[in-house]
Formats: C-alpha cells, structure tokens, sequence
C-alpha cells in the first residue's frame, strides 16, 4: 500500500493526471495483474470523488489513475442525500482519504432539467423530481447574474454541494478541521477534458 499523502499533495497528484490525459500523455497507472493482485487484501485510496453519474465522467480516465486510487460516488446531478454522506464518510474515516472532491461539468443535464422546471413552473415526475429539487437552489441563487447559464449554474451547485458535504456531515467537517482531509469543487470541461477548481474548504484554499 502507498503511503498517506497530505491534501495538498493529493490535489497534486490529481492534477498531474488531469494534465496528463488533456495533453494525451496518458500513462494508465495502476491498471495490471500486480496491482490487482496487491488490492486483495484491503484499498488506500488517495482521494474520494463525488461526481454527476454522466457517462463522460469516468473519473479514474479524466484523472489517468487506476484501481485503487480513487473511491467514487456518484449520482446524477450529484444529488447530496443520505447514502452519498455516509460513502464519503466511510472513505474518510475508515478509508483515510485525504481529499474530497465533487465534480460538476459543463451542459448538466440535472441542472439543466432543474432550470427548466423552474422557468416551465412544473417538476417532473417520478424519482427525478427527486434529482431535480435539490438543485434547484443553485439555479435560484441570488448572486447568479441575471442572464446566468446553465453552467454558471452547474459552477454554482458544485459549490453549493461542497459546502453541503461539510455542513451536513460533523465528521467529514472535522477532518477538515484536523487537516486529515480537505473538500474541493471542480468544474469538468467535457470538450477540452480539463477540469477547473470552483470551491476549496479553507484548508486548502491557499493552494489552489
């Protein structure tokens, strides 16, 4: 197994491969026999991502990384509830990763079946009006522009959710405080494949 690294250096290390796989120098980590013979016994994930469950966010390609390097959740829209906040926690706590990161991206279609709820004055049915409602605050955030897109919006709720994540969970919150762990919002660029940092909790905002 790796060793723990900081907030800072995960951030890093997620980066690099972002950068790799923007500039097609992909190096496919941690993807043969050895290391999936090396996961049998236990993971040591070096960060947990959160992410909208489009098809285009396969997080271990964006990011270059392998198995075992990332523990991901993922919904549509990703939707803040009750089971995504206890699998952080549990890749926090008993995981260790030092870092959290919900990504958004650019034309999300949650967020842009919650601006069209909001402008049509109708939900939609079935458990995606349950995707939809809670997006919806990040579509009427008071400090959007009056013209704003759809992926201004997208900006908005990655921000709105990174701070949900620590305002709703004490124990990731604490973490942060313990500099354990850090939680970070980044935007995805679905054209240019580069990602784009939206929110930092504050212990890691200086670096960033």
């Amino acid at each position: 197994m790796s060793p723990k690294l900081t907030p800072a250096q995960a951030l890093k290390d997620l980066l690099a491969g972002n950068q790799r796989f923007v500039s097609g120098e992909v190096k496919h980590p941690n993807q043969d026999a050895e290391r999936r013979a090396d996961l049998a016994s236990g993971q040591n994930p070096f960060a947990t991502l959160f992410g909208c469950g489009d098809s285009r966010l396969a997080a271990e390609v964006i990011f270059d990384q392998g198995l075992g390097d990332m523990f991901v959740v993922r919904t549509a829209g990703h939707v803040v509830e009750s089971a995504v906040l206890g699998s952080i926690e549990y890749a926090v706590v008993e995981l260790g990763t030092p870092l959290v990161v919900v990504l958004g991206h650019d034309s999300c279609g949650a967020v842009t079946a919650a601006k069209d709820s909001l402008e049509k004055g109708e939900l939609p049915g079935g458990y995606i009006r349950n995707l939809v409602e809670p997006i919806l605050p990040s579509v009427i955030a008071p400090h959007l522009p009056e013209d704003a897109s759809v992926n201004d919006m997208v900006r908005e709720h990655t921000r709105q959710t990174s701070a949900r994540i620590l305002e709703q969970s004490h124990l990731i919150a604490q973490a942060v405080k313990d500099n354990r762990t850090a939680v970070l919002g980044m935007f995805y660029h679905l054209a240019e494949g580069e990602v784009e940092i939206v929110f930092a909790s504050e212990n890691l905002a200086d670096q960033v």
